[in-house]
């Protein structure tokens, strides 16, 4: 029975592209793939020795793609070349996101724009740019979008930020019905409320701050390490029944 566990989670033998990669979430869930079998295309808008270092200690192979995901045009050019380094991708990972604060009435178009870029449309490229290639290799497939609490709530003074978390529930839901005849299948993770640099000023500010932590059951803010068992169920063939899923790790934000 341990040893049938063991092959559920086991990725031996898997290709997973990350965006966000370097650090926060992005490298944790790199580095919980990594340390189930899988080799890591790390993708980022500069470069991540410590993600690469980490990743090569545990053993697996490890490449790195430098791209600005506002400005990306071609992601058939970057899974291709992910594939070419590493093998055919059988996992994407698409936590790559930025977050901008200002008043509806302050917010500019420019803001609006680099927010969805970076947060749907490359997500959205690169979704299908990767399906196309599992299709291609005749592989099952993952694809695993970072959502948002901010998929289910609007927020405050995050305007641009929502609109792109609420398309990616909605978009991780239309992939899955359209892709998963192909054997791949799409689901999203929705983290609550993160220590990484998009909660910075969050953690900064001693009000807003007491207000999280007081409406969270847990009583404490999220560390990336509390996405890796997610990340693996999703990745992983025990989730082959899973699909069109946003699953919530958030200490129980929602609940509350």
């Amino acid at each position: 029975m341990r040893e049938e566990i063991a092959r559920l989670f086991d990725l031996t033998g898997r290709t997973a592209l990350v965006t966000g990669a370097r650090s926060g979430l992005g490298q944790a869930m790199a580095l919980a793939l990594a340390a189930a079998g899988a080799d890591i295309s790390g993708l980022g808008s500069s470069p991540m020795p410590e993600t690469r270092k980490l990743i090569e200690e545990a053993g697996r192979g490890f490449c790195e793609i430098q791209c600005d995901l506002a400005l990306l045009d071609d992601a058939d050019e970057v899974v291709c070349g992910a594939a070419h380094e590493l093998g055919p991708v059988d996992i994407l990972v698409n936590c790559a996101g930025i977050i901008r604060r200002a008043e509806i009435g302050q917010l500019a178009i420019e803001t609006w724009d680099e927010v969805l870029d970076v947060n749907l449309r490359s997500l959205f490229l690169l979704s299908q740019a990767a399906a196309r290639h599992m299709v291609a290799y005749q592989r099952p497939g993952r694809i695993i979008n970072i959502a948002s609490l901010l998929s289910f709530q609007g927020g405050i003074r995050v305007a641009a930020y929502t609109a792109a978390k609420h398309g990616v529930a909605g978009l991780t839901r239309a992939m899955a019905n359209e892709l998963a005849p192909a054997g791949i299948t799409v689901n999203a993770i929705a983290p609550g409320y993160m220590a990484t640099a998009n909660t910075l000023a969050l953690r900064d500010d001693p009000v807003r701050s007491r207000e999280i932590l007081g409406r969270i059951p847990i009583g404490r803010w999220g560390v990336p390490q509390d996405i890796a068992t997610a990340i693996l169920f999703l990745a992983s063939p025990a989730s082959s029944y899973v699909t069109g899923t946003v699953v919530t790790v958030d200490g129980g934000w929602l609940a509350r």
